[in-house]
């Protein structure tokens, strides 16, 4: 996980890494994975964009999550579960 969109406590979606090294936004986070998720991420200073342009708080912390990733040209990146 690189990062994620809207606030700490209440994460919107999450930049996650993808295995070619692409960094590619999830789908909008479930509200029972976003209060899971939440309380581990910890937000660094500035802001990071993916290839695409889009716009997220990069952040560190104890976050694996399991993802299932769409495989056309737009990466679909779907949060499945806290790892």
């Amino acid at each position: 996980m690189a990062g994620f969109t809207g606030t700490a406590r209440h994460p919107k979606a999450l930049a996650v890494r993808l295995p070619d090294g692409r960094v590619a936004l999830s789908q909008r986070l479930t509200t029972a994975l976003a209060s899971i998720i939440g309380p581990r991420l910890v937000p660094q200073a500035g802001r990071a964009f993916t290839k695409a342009g889009d716009s997220y708080t990069p952040a560190t912390g104890d976050v694996t999550v399991e993802v299932m990733a769409g495989t056309n040209r737009h990466a679909v990146v779907t949060v499945v579960r806290l790892r």
